[in-house]
């Protein structure tokens, strides 16, 4: 339900300063501090940002389009019960690394365990767009980029997105959405 949730509701700025970095360190450590409803932001941040990366990863690694959705979801279910985030901090490496890291480990342990369970089961998942998902899967399996490289195109994308879209926001609260209309094609 959390993960269905998240999906749905809109996700507020989790850092105010004008300075953006790759990740949001205080948004890692927020997500790690239980049910507060700032905590689940973070989480929902988090989950949307790199579910795409992990996803074409999990595609480019040679898993159909099905299989890669639910790898994809299992991998954040399992990283949510686990708490993963409580104990991450910047000094151990970058954010991105550790997921890439994890998602392996959990390939790995999911080659052994994996069994056969109607899609679905007993778990909510967050419907995100994977029919989208698969379109811009399908049209980068023509770039000849190793699994690693994959991911790290899809996470520059999601962060470039995110500016792009922190800075329409900017616009429009300031009353410049139009002039943020006419610019955007300049800016991509």
């Amino acid at each position: 339900m959390f993960l269905r949730n998240c999906y749905r509701r809109h996700v507020a700025n989790l850092n105010q300063s004008p300075v953006f970095s790759s990740t949001h360190w205080s948004a890692v450590h927020l997500a790690g501090q239980g049910e507060s409803p700032a905590a689940r932001e973070a989480l929902e941040q988090l989950c949307r940002t790199y579910w795409y990366p992990l996803y074409s990863f999990l595609r480019r690694d040679g898993h159909g389009h099905q299989e890669a959705q639910d790898l994809t979801q299992d991998f954040f279910v399992r990283l949510l019960k686990r708490n993963c985030f409580k104990e991450l901090s910047a000094v151990n490496g970058r954010f991105r690394s550790f997921l890439l890291a994890a998602l392996k480990n959990f390939l790995a342990n999911e080659s052994d365990h994996r069994r056969a369970r109607k899609r679905g089961g007993e778990i909510d998942f967050i419907p995100l767009d994977a029919e989208i998902a698969e379109g811009r899967y399908l049209a980068e399996s023509a770039l000849t980029l190793s699994a690693e490289r994959l991911y790290e195109r899809g996470w520059a994308l999601a962060l470039l997105k995110r500016v792009l879209d922190r800075l329409r926001e900017d616009y429009t609260s300031t009353g410049r959405g139009r002039l943020f209309s006419e610019l955007h094609a300049f800016l991509s």
